[in-house]
């Protein structure tokens, strides 16, 4: 459980910081791309919120069958 933890807690660290760096980097050499892209945030936030959410289910009923199968 706790690797599990430690790795997901570095991902998300990993994360953050590379959005960061590429953040800074647009600034610093000054990307004028127009915005002629599709944005993809909204999509992507459902599907990382869905992840999340499936996630936690999944853990809750590993949880409960272990103390089910303790009893």
């Amino acid at each position: 459980m706790k690797t599990k933890q430690y790795i997901v807690r570095m991902l998300l660290a990993f994360s953050i910081l590379t959005t960061t760096a590429i953040a800074a980097n647009a600034q610093i050499d000054g990307w004028t791309d127009t915005p002629s892209d599709a944005p993809i945030d909204g999509g992507l936030s459902i599907l990382i919120a869905g992840g999340i959410g499936y996630g936690v289910k999944k853990m809750r009923e590993k949880k409960m069958k272990a103390t089910n199968d303790t009893k």
